[in-house]
């Protein structure tokens, strides 16, 4: 049987491979709940910092899976929600993850593959790759990954993506802050690792999964909650063993030993 998710592990960084070349990594449900399992496992571990995410073959992920979905034009709007939230689970299971995750773009990204990518904290695509939201082409709405578009690009240019339906080459994805790099195909994996690598190496576990909770709470919130918020988690970080891990090793000039510990 055929691994949908391929997991490996070089610590501090754990890769996870969509595993589905023939069907240009499109995500079906099965796909969806085996990155989702596999997710949970990772953040179960503490020697694993960071997550890099890639596609097997020359796509990273072309979306939905067509064919399934066709399938479910039969079920009942009970069924198509319960697969409607599966998704929309993974991609707020990205969002709130605790460790960092990096979107390795190994080709193309399209729809709810482009929606995955930008879901990550970092998107960095090998040149040549294409990302877009086709939905509205294919008489589909891109309205789950709609969510994470807005919050990275804004209305103007969500409308511009959304609205069209277009294919955007990586270097315009980049200027439209979509995604945030484009290198050439044979510099990806070593931009990714150095990525990677630097996360792990200079960045506390604890400040990393609150400020990471911190940007994925404060854009639904009103200002003056906002402000309250975010007051109460300057507290918090106050009182965590890397911040006085921390504190103690800038005075006394050493190392933190999150440092010491990916070394």
């Amino acid at each position: 049987m055929q691994e949908l998710v391929r997991v490996h592990v070089q610590e501090p960084v754990a890769t996870l491979v969509l595993n589905r070349p023939e069907k240009r990594n499109a995500l079906s449900s099965a796909l969806v709940m085996a990155l989702s399992e596999a997710l949970a496992a990772l953040a179960k571990e503490p020697s694993v910092r960071v997550v890099v995410l890639t596609g097997a073959g020359k796509v990273f992920s072309a979306g939905a899976d067509l064919a399934e979905l066709e399938r479910l034009q039969q079920a009942t709007v009970e069924e198509n929600l319960a697969d409607s939230e599966q998704l929309a689970g993974l991609l707020r299971q990205l969002a709130y993850y605790p460790k960092p995750v990096i979107a390795k773009l190994n080709g193309h990204a399209i729809a709810g593959g482009c929606g995955l990518a930008i879901a990550c904290d970092f998107a960095i695509a090998a040149a040549g790759s294409k990302l877009g939201f086709t939905e509205v082409r294919l008489g589909f709405v891109p309205a789950i990954v709609g969510v994470f578009v807005l919050r990275r690009v804004g209305e103007t240019v969500a409308r511009d993506l959304l609205l069209r339906g277009r294919l955007i080459e990586a270097e315009e994805a980049v200027r439209l802050g979509l995604i945030h790099q484009v290198v050439p195909t044979e510099a990806l994996a070593q931009t990714v690792d150095a990525l990677a690598q630097e996360l792990a190496r200079e960045t506390s576990p604890s400040a990393l999964a609150l400020t990471r909770r911190l940007l994925a709470d404060l854009p639904g919130m009103g200002f003056d909650a906002a402000l309250a918020y975010a007051t109460r988690v300057n507290a918090l970080a106050r009182g965590t063993s890397d911040f006085r891990a921390g504190i103690r090793a800038f005075l006394a000039k050493q190392d933190p030993p999150w440092r010491t510990a990916a070394s």
